[in-house]
């Protein structure tokens, strides 16, 4: 797997440029964090090379001069919003954050929760912090929010939020996802510090899109890949072609924000000390890319990888057709198909030959390897044997769990579970796998293969069950599939 990214030399110059952007304010500077702190798998996709937790290690770097405060928002409480990767709510997301940032000796002042009008679920949410003692604060909507400018600088609608209380010059302001008023709550901050006196500025940390690589660039489109649900669309920074004759790429919700954003410094302050959205940036991850043409391929896999798991949420109702429709025209601009994934092409060349479920790997070394549905195990299932016996040297046709081990698997699922698929899961077959290895060298030697398939590329020919699914996840495997569904159910 070739490295596309410096990550050692994104930390430095990323935590330089922020301890300059402190300096230029004075007393304090609140940072909004976009996107994920840590769990950065996107980034790690698209620039390989890239850590995903270096946000976390370039803020440990600046640890003795940052606290952190999480913000969720009251609506996404209410509706039980949930992280699509992690597979929970966004208010346990909040706990989960903030034990991750204490255990690597970070500093979490408080939680907010913004968009609150008294909703119930945000109360005892409240409640439950509160118990934990951790500090909690309400800010609230404020009608005609973004474009009521008078309203929102005012005592009515800034002021009304609550303070938060911070005792470092860095405060990192971030959330469980998108949406959650990260940067009203800096804004809302700004408005309190300066009737208190307190020199404070605002700057926003998003690694994408891209600012200073070409707009169509392939990093920048997986970006608009990555967010088809919200709509954004990466442009080119009119105000920062305008002011410096350069041209930046933004997308449209921080452009179309920016003459409010101005309004509203100029409300505080009476000037907007930034010039253009780009200005409020201090992304210097297009300055770490190190092989373009490694960048390129990886984000042209990851929109292919995109368009299948917004494929599988049509199935399942969770996504419009409109989605699908916007990545097919990222994929047309980056001139690519789901063919030019090889482990996709594979899979689907195997199953229209064979008639049956199947499944392919793409190893590190780029080797493929194929598997089918039988009588014992699913096509996934199998795919993890025959990947973990080829990684350990070990003949195709050797068998690494006996058919006598399977069977009362199989009888548990369905006499006693009420089951009525008999094949094994990938969590059954790794269960038995590791039974067998405490008595069998050879299955010994495949189970510790297990670790050298993370990063690597799976397709299959059919949905996968919520269990395969978490199992490909924590083996680190990037998982793709046909958007077809082996059953149907009727409710």
């Amino acid at each position: 797997m070739k490295i596309g990214f410096d990550n050692e030399k994104y930390l430095k110059l990323q935590s330089k440029h922020i301890m300059e952007r402190i300096g230029q304010f004075g007393d304090k500077l609140y940072l909004e964090f976009g996107g994920k702190l840590f769990d950065d798998y996107h980034a790690s996709r698209v620039l390989p090379g890239f850590s995903p937790d270096s946000k976390l290690q370039m803020l440990m770097q600046l640890s003795d001069c940052a606290e952190i405060v999480i913000v969720i928002s009251a609506a996404d409480i209410e509706k039980n919003k949930v992280r699509g990767d992690l597979g929970i709510t966004y208010d346990v997301d909040v706990l989960r954050l903030r034990e991750e940032f204490l255990q690597k000796g970070l500093y979490v002042g408080s939680v907010v929760i913004t968009h609150y009008s008294g909703q119930n679920s945000a109360d005892q949410f409240k409640a439950k912090l509160e118990k934990k003692n951790i500090k909690v604060y309400l800010h609230y909507t404020i009608e005609g929010y973004p474009a009521n400018v008078p309203l929102i600088v005012s005592e009515n609608g800034y002021g009304r939020n609550e303070y938060i209380e911070t005792t470092r010059p860095l405060v990192v302001i971030t959330a469980p996802g998108p949406g959650s008023g990260k940067m009203a709550t800096c804004l809302s901050q700004l408005y309190h510090d300066n009737l208190r006196g307190i020199k404070a500025g605002y700057a926003k940390f998003e690694t994408f899109p891209i600012w200073n690589i070409p707009l169509k660039h392939p990093i920048n489109l997986a970006y608009e890949a990555a967010t088809a649900d919200l709509n954004d669309v990466n442009m080119i920074d009119p105000f920062h072609l305008e002011a410096y004759g350069e041209t930046a790429v933004n997308y449209n919700r921080d452009i179309e924000i920016f003459p409010v954003l101005n309004a509203i410094f100029e409300g505080i302050y009476g000037s907007n000390p930034y010039k253009s959205p780009t200005d409020m940036g201090v992304n210097m991850a297009g300055n770490c890319i190190v092989d373009d043409d490694v960048c390129c391929h990886a984000s042209n896999m990851e929109i292919i990888r995109r368009y299948y798991a917004t494929l599988n949420k049509v199935i399942r109702d969770e996504a419009s057709d409109n989605e699908v429709y916007k990545i097919e025209l990222l994929m047309k601009q980056a001139k690519i198909s789901t063919d030019d994934r090889h482990v996709t092409l594979a899979c689907k060349q195997r199953a229209e030959k064979l008639g049956v479920p199947t499944a392919a790997i793409e190893l590190p070394d780029g080797e493929i390897i194929t598997s089918k549905t039988s009588d014992f195990l699913g096509a996934s299932a199998a795919l993890l044997l025959n990947a973990l016996k080829h990684l350990a040297g070990i003949d195709h046709d050797q068998k690494l769990i006996q058919p006598d081990a399977i069977e009362p698997i199989q009888d548990l699922k369905v006499r006693y579970l009420g089951g009525k698929n008999p094949r094994l899961h990938t969590d059954e077959v790794l269960i038995a796998l590791s039974l067998a290895a405490a008595t069998d060298v050879t299955a010994r030697r495949a189970l510790e293969q297990l670790p050298n398939l993370k990063g690597c590329q799976v397709h299959t020919s059919v949905m996968l069950s919520e269990v395969d699914i978490k199992i490909y996840k924590r083996l680190g495997v990037d998982l793709t599939s046909e958007p077809v569904q082996t059953t149907k159910k009727r409710y």
